[in-house]
């Protein structure tokens, strides 16, 4: 049996008043957990395989600055066969790839006065080759997922296409990138209520 990822990263103890806290939304923790385990420890992983999957992790919790994610799907990339050029590889994308967001421009009307510009990722060349075409295409659309969420278009899903990614796999991408996202800032959250209780 897995344990709780999310209690895993949020350090939660079992009997804890986090851990009762979290038992009062026993389906919403079900569920969390149920994600977890379809994306990352599918029975068939498909034309995503689990070390693209654990990448794209790392990436993503690295560009969030949550080590202990970044730690967790970083030892399942190792588990899962990603060598030390490609985790190098990683963290230097993750470097280059830190913003504060998130940018976009919504469609003409009220809400464009919210509209903020900001840098578009590309992968470094010298990251082309350890990351490969897949990956390093998986990282700049991920990273407009995280930190240009409106400007997320048809473009950004053919560069995709075009590295070879199926377009199964490019929607489990996208529903990969969403959990992550929404699993860091439960975490976030119930690291903050952990020092209030």
């Amino acid at each position: 049996m897995v344990a709780d990822v999310i209690d895993t990263l949020a350090d939660i103890a079992p009997g804890s008043a986090l851990d009762t806290a979290r038992n009062r939304r026993t389906v919403a923790r079900q569920q969390a957990q149920a994600s977890y385990l379809s994306l990352f420890k599918p029975a068939s992983p498909g034309d995503f395989p689990l070390v693209e999957r654990h990448a794209v992790a790392v990436f993503v919790a690295g560009l969030h600055g949550q080590v202990q994610a970044e730690t967790f799907y970083g030892t399942g990339l190792s588990e899962a066969g990603g060598g030390t050029a490609l985790k190098a590889a990683i963290s230097m994308a993750v470097k280059a790839g830190r913003t504060e967001g998130p940018y976009g421009a919504f469609p003409k009307g009220p809400l464009s006065v919210e509209d903020k510009a900001g840098p578009l990722y590309r992968v470094a060349a010298d990251l082309k080759a350890p990351l490969g075409p897949r990956l390093a295409a998986a990282f700049e659309h991920t990273h407009m997922l995280v930190f240009h969420p409106r400007d997320a278009a048809a473009p950004s899903l053919q560069a995709l296409l075009d590295a070879g990614w199926s377009t199964d796999a490019v929607v489990t991408l996208s529903q990969l990138v969403a959990f992550l996202a929404f699993q860091i800032r439960v975490v976030s959250g119930l690291r903050v209520l952990a020092t209030k209780v």
